[in-house]
């Protein structure tokens, strides 16, 4: 039996007992965005039979976003190392005014490396995902072919930017995945081996994308993926970050490849993560799922013919 608000028995087949504690309409929003995420995927299918414009230029001019906070010991060894892969490469740091001065040792590199490196500073930590943003914007109104998002603490080998970029020739997002054959993750005890690995088949299964490595924060990005995206109304604060902006990048039928990576443990400074920021990822995952975020199509979409849907590959 169950309770209506006045503490009264009332039978368990009650309608109204189930409606007014809004079973049915979560039971038909899930619905809505299963039907939803299933018009995605078909758009996504049908946008990717359209040839998408190669990257001709030779060298690909990249500009790498880094946000940090506290990463003074490690933030000067990253930058040379990025830029000692050639005039091709430039780095903008977003800083939220770190208190072991990251920013002014951000500044002193900039001084350094005159045109190939500007520092924002932040008057406040604010969060990891409005840092990108802050970052990615800035890049997209300097202008740049490829943009590259990675940690400042070396646990993304700067050696690796050029696989990422050459990929991006033929796709519009590569993100570098431990999850892939060939990627593997170094240094990391047990538990945070499988709370990554849980954490991004969670969101992937959750959010029915084809992608291993949801939480990755090595990415390369198209200037026109980050427009499709809409950096502007991006909520997620943290890690979330990382599974939103994948997740907006393929349901809007950008082409995504996942590149292996060797992920090494930071060599200096402390961990981010919080139970916060678990927490926050596992909301917007359902956030997303629910169609609080649902694809906007582009000037370009069509809607999916019978054909299309005929031949949409299966995903179990």
């Amino acid at each position: 039996m169950l309770r209506d608000e006045a503490g009264d028995q009332v039978p368990i087949w009650s309608q109204e007992w189930w409606r007014k504690n809004r079973v049915f309409s979560v039971s038909r929003r899930i619905r809505a965005s299963s039907s939803a995420l299933r018009r995605a995927r078909f758009t996504a299918h049908a946008r990717s039979n359209v040839a998408v414009p190669p990257l001709v230029s030779d060298p690909i001019s990249v500009t790498v976003v880094i946000p940090t906070y506290n990463e003074r010991d490690s933030l000067p060894a990253c930058a040379e190392r990025i830029l000692a892969l050639g005039a091709s490469y430039a780095i903008v740091v977003v800083d939220d005014n770190s208190p072991d001065g990251t920013g002014a040792v951000a500044d002193d590199l900039a001084q350094a490396h005159p045109g190939r490196m500007q520092v924002i500073h932040r008057p406040v930590k604010a969060g990891l995902g409005p840092a990108y943003v802050a970052g990615l914007q800035a890049v997209l109104d300097r202008g740049a072919e490829a943009i590259v998002t990675m940690d400042a603490d070396l646990s993304h080998d700067p050696a690796a930017l050029p696989r990422l970029v050459e990929s991006l020739r033929d796709h519009d997002l590569v993100v570098g995945s431990r999850y892939v054959p060939g990627g593997a993750t170094r240094g990391w005890p047990l538990y945070r081996r499988l709370l990554s690995r849980f954490g991004g088949r969670y969101a992937a299964m959750v959010l029915g994308i084809p992608i291993a490595d949801m939480t990755s924060g090595f990415k390369a990005f198209r200037p026109s993926t980050l427009e499709t995206v809409d950096l502007q109304t991006m909520s997620s604060d943290g890690y979330a970050f990382n599974i939103e902006i994948t997740y907006r990048s393929w349901s809007r039928g950008c082409r995504v490849k996942e590149v292996p990576i060797v992920f090494t443990d930071r060599v200096a400074g402390r961990s981010k993560l919080s139970r916060r920021i678990m927490a926050e990822a596992m909301v917007v995952v359902w956030r997303l799922r629910l169609g609080h975020d649902r694809p906007r199509p582009s000037a370009s979409y069509r809607e999916p013919s019978m054909t299309d849907r005929r031949s949409a590959p299966r995903r179990h």
